[in-house]
């Protein structure tokens, strides 16, 4: 059933609303020049973050999935098609997956790695993983479960794994985004893909594998063909930049293709996280719809990134000037 935009007046007014407790670039230079990790936590209690415990910054990634999973269900309760919602959920979904079939490999607990904000809940989805019975699994989860184990099986090698589940993750994205008849949003999981296949290209050149190995690990789906982007790699990266050139990634594929050969990463992923930020900023012209609830999710998802890498750099003593480098463009 495709909605209205009408139908989302409400929720549009509400998100409109909560877009003012997005934390500003202000806030989180508070956050990078405080003087401690006490200082911190009670900066970002003032923000609204209360939640946190400042007694044990070890949690801080179950504090932040705590106040995440709050926000999406507070949010998914006014929404008028779920589905909306569920395209941010699906990836806590697979993350669950991967990180519960790389547990039962290694013997171990997949305990910390788990985030209980998908569509399923991890006890229930544990179930399903150990029994190896997907029937009552949402979407192509049942697919992702049956091919990741197999893989394992076969090749005990976890990043292979990764890919196979990761296809079926795409896959799922795709239908779920197509279910919603939101052209938006549609756009948005074409861009997801577009970068995560720009990743792809980038590190597969880096490490010298062939035509073969990229075919393997490409996904499809996205504005960009894999068979552009197997000529590029044909080419050992001749026209990337100029592949992605009329896209939003453009930027991130000329520091991409400057990266060939070596070098630090770091500001090429960012540019491929900011390239999201870029898309829903076109948001902000619609006055309700679907458009306005998708920008605010995506924005609050890239501050509770930006939140981590604050924390567990201060943390780990990470200078200043290196933490405001690694922050992802905010919607503020």
């Amino acid at each position: 059933m495709k909605f209205r935009d009408t139908d989302y007046l409400g929720v549009s007014a509400y998100v409109r609303a909560l877009e003012n407790s997005l934390l500003t670039q202000e806030q989180f230079e508070q956050l990078i020049t405080a003087k401690s990790y006490d200082e911190e936590v009670k900066l970002l209690q003032s923000f609204g973050y209360g939640e946190l415990e400042p007694k044990h910054p070890e949690a801080i990634d179950a504090d932040l999935t705590l106040v995440r999973a709050e926000a999406l269900e507070e949010l998914g309760a006014a929404l008028p098609d779920p589905g909306v919602l569920d395209v941010f959920r699906i990836k806590y979904d697979y993350h669950n997956i991967k990180a519960m079939l790389k547990a039962e490999v290694m013997n171990v607990s997949p305990g910390a790695m788990l985030a209980d904000l998908g569509r399923i809940s991890v006890e229930d989805l544990f179930i399903a993983q150990r029994d190896n019975d997907g029937s009552n699994l949402p979407g192509r989860l049942s697919s992702a479960v049956y091919v990741g184990r197999e893989v394992l099986s076969k090749t005990r090698d976890p990043q292979l794994m990764d890919v196979a589940v990761d296809k079926w993750y795409f896959r799922d994205l795709r239908e779920t985004a197509e279910g919603t008849g939101s052209a938006f949003l549609v756009g948005y999981v074409r861009l997801l893909i577009d970068a995560a296949n720009l990743r792809t290209l980038v590190r597969t050149l880096r490490m010298g594998k062939d035509e073969a190995f990229l075919r393997g690990v490409l996904f499809k789906g996205g504005e960009i063909a894999p068979e552009e982007l197997l000529r590029v790699s044909a080419g050992r990266g001749v026209g990337l930049a100029e592949l992605f050139a009329p896209t939003l990634l453009a930027e991130a594929a000329e520091e991409g293709a400057k990266l060939l050969h070596g070098g630090a990463l770091t500001t090429f992923e960012k540019l491929c996280d900011d390239a999201q930020t870029a898309y829903l900023e076109r948001a902000r012209l619609i006055p309700f719809g679907e458009e306005p609830v998708l920008a605010y999710l995506a924005a609050r998802e890239t501050e509770y990134t930006n939140l981590r890498i604050v924390l567990m750099g201060r943390m780990a003593g990470v200078p200043a000037e290196v933490i405001r480098e690694r922050l992802r463009a905010g919607y503020l």
